[in-house]
């Protein structure tokens, strides 16, 4: 059995009573509000697994996909990760740098990703988590950037740059191995 206390049936009834008075009034009684200034930027993002996100700066946010699952989780397309950097490889500790043997490496990737089908590239950067979350954002943007603008150098079409930082692991930050599987950047290709 659901009980109220009085003051709160007051203060509803209070409500209730105000909102069907507005709802009664005549159009042109009514005042429209208008805040100036505000407006809603949607933003839409990939997760590495392919699930497309639509954000709104208020932060509501939903999946794109309409297809579901029974238990109602979205069924999205697995992304098709075509290569995967180590950044200990490419990246001396703390830096976005690559190396005159890395660029050639990684270049040649790009040329036979290229010739195998691929039209573009998403880059996405991740970073172990034993730094700040913010800190770690900028520094897989930079590192994703660095591999991009070599992409970009031999003709690859980048489409998207993306930083998780530390927030999409490999696997668990539980150990020094773990973590250097963590420091990676990632290349979709899309076909």
């Amino acid at each position: 059995m659901l009980t109220l206390n009085t003051n709160k049936a007051v203060a509803l009834a209070t409500a209730a009573a105000a909102a069907l008075s507005i709802a009664a009034a005549p159009a042109s009684a009514q005042t429209q509000r208008t805040i100036k200034g505000e407006r809603y930027v949607p933003t839409i993002w990939v997760d590495p697994d392919g699930c497309e996100h639509w954000v709104m700066d208020d932060g509501a946010e939903g999946f794109m996909t309409p297809h579901v699952t029974p238990d109602g989780k979205p069924v999205c397309r697995r992304g098709n990760i075509c290569g995967v950097m180590p950044t200990d490889q490419f990246f001396a500790t703390d830096k976005h740098y690559i190396n005159a043997a890395g660029r050639q490496r990684l270049g040649e990737f790009f040329q036979q990703a290229k010739s195998n089908g691929a039209r573009a590239f998403i880059i996405a950067g991740h970073t172990d988590s034993r730094a700040s979350d913010e800190y770690n954002i900028r520094l897989s943007e930079r590192r994703a950037g660095a591999v991009a603008q070599v992409g970009r150098s031999v003709g690859a079409r980048i489409n998207d740059v993306r930083a998780y930082g530390e927030r999409d692991p490999r696997v668990p930050n539980t150990s020094a191995a773990n973590m250097s599987q963590n420091r990676r950047v990632e290349i979709y290709c899309l076909r």
